[in-house]
């Protein structure tokens, strides 16, 4: 199957370069077989991993093969049962445009940057980032969803489009669905962020009270520093590693992150004359995600139906109430908060946050989201919370 690559025209809204015209990448796996009605599905990245290692991996040839194993390409699966799938990066991650400022190593977290220490060095770093902001928000990576979305329905009859996000797009998409309902055929997440009492507002004093009358600022103040006040994360080869049970696959799953990234490639490692790369990305302040939002107009489970796909041993997208509003996430309570009835969830025995890179649990998902997006069934249930065993025999969860 051959991938179709984008470069889709978008006029940024983050700050540091409001304005200019910036290239978002966009990847197009062209459905199989041929007329009838377009059916198109747009895939997003979560927080960190970029979204061609996430959502389109492919492995060398193996075991005498003389093709490449596509069996972790949640993208060529869709494709393959008949789907118009793109994949796309938000600006600062993967494929698309990266500002500047995430060139210079002293905007990287400062916590995070011995990683950079040899190559190519942060000693003449001040303490605090040369640029002091995060990079996105919600309102810039939503208008980037926008314009992808103008794009993939430009391409397709205007027909809506089937959205499936992972982890940290439910603070993309989550929202997007609230505001354009009619854009959306339906939701798909796996692993969702879900704060039930995070940020109403970009208001740093007030951020949990409801927002006002007024329009949002362009630029919310990075507060706390600590955690805002920096426009680039990093994470280490080992750090992507760990991710992945398969020493193999995790080696391939880390020369696709650097494929995309010609300066993170240079970066890193303790060896001068060899460095061992840096995944970077985007550090990015959401708001307008939570108990209270997401019930808005009973739209997510109501004209838009909703999926939600989880692990019972994800501790990413489940945490502590003790961390407080802004760390403390629940799948389980986003399912709650949705209330339209034409919602699904299932919480996956032995699943972590990251099924997709695991061989047995990327072919259920794949089966799953299929499923889902040709009849808004899963395993023959339309509705309701299950536990799901790994047999994928169904115990309804009641409340």
């Amino acid at each position: 199957m051959t991938p179709v690559d984008h470069k889709v025209k978008h006029r940024s809204t983050i700050p540091v370069n409001h304005g200019k015209e910036i290239d978002l990448f966009v990847r197009q796996y062209k459905r199989a077989g041929s007329g009838g009605t377009p059916k198109p599905v747009l895939m997003l990245h979560g927080r960190s991993v970029p979204a061609l290692p996430g959502f389109d991996l492919v492995l060398p040839a193996s075991g005498g093969s003389p093709h490449p194993d596509t069996s972790h390409s949640w993208a060529q699966a869709l494709a393959g049962k008949g789907y118009d799938v793109f994949v796309m990066d938000l600006q600062g991650s993967g494929r698309s445009h990266r500002p500047l400022e995430m060139n210079d190593p002293c905007n990287a977290n400062p916590a995070q940057r011995d990683l950079l220490k040899t190559n190519p060095g942060t000693g003449a770093c001040y303490p605090t980032a040369n640029y002091p902001y995060q990079l996105g928000n919600s309102k810039s990576e939503g208008d980037e969803l926008s314009t992808v979305v103008a794009f993939v329905r430009g391409l397709c009859n205007n027909e809506k489009v089937a959205f499936v996000g992972w982890s940290a797009a439910a603070f993309v998409m989550g929202p997007y669905v609230l505001q354009h309902p009619g854009d959306v055929s339906s939701l798909f997440l796996l692993a969702p962020m879900f704060p039930p009492k995070g940020r109403w507002s970009t208001n740093p004093d007030k951020p949990f009270d409801a927002p006002p009358n007024t329009p949002l600022p362009t630029q919310p103040e990075s507060k706390p520093a600590a955690v805002f006040g920096f426009p680039m994360n990093l994470t280490s080869k080992a750090g992507v590693r760990a991710a992945v049970s398969d020493e193999t696959l995790a080696e391939h799953l880390w020369q696709a992150v650097m494929a995309g990234d010609s300066v993170g490639e240079k970066w890193g490692g303790t060896d001068p004359a060899a460095p061992e790369g840096v995944m970077r990305w985007r550090n990015t302040y959401w708001w307008g995600w939570n108990d209270s939002t997401a019930k808005l107009g009973s739209t997510l489970g109501g004209e838009v139906p909703v999926c939600i796909v989880y692990g019972d041993l994800d501790r990413t997208a489940n945490t502590p109430e003790v961390l407080g509003p802004v760390l403390h996430f629940s799948v389980p309570k986003l399912y709650a908060t949705i209330l339209g009835d034409d919602k699904l969830m299932f919480r996956v025995e032995g699943w972590d946050h990251n099924p997709v890179w695991e061989r047995k649990p990327a072919k259920t998902l794949h089966h799953m989201s299929w499923q889902w997006l040709e009849g808004k069934k899963v395993y023959g249930v339309d509705r309701g919370s299950w536990l799901m065993d790994a047999d994928n025999v169904l115990t309804e969860v009641v409340a």
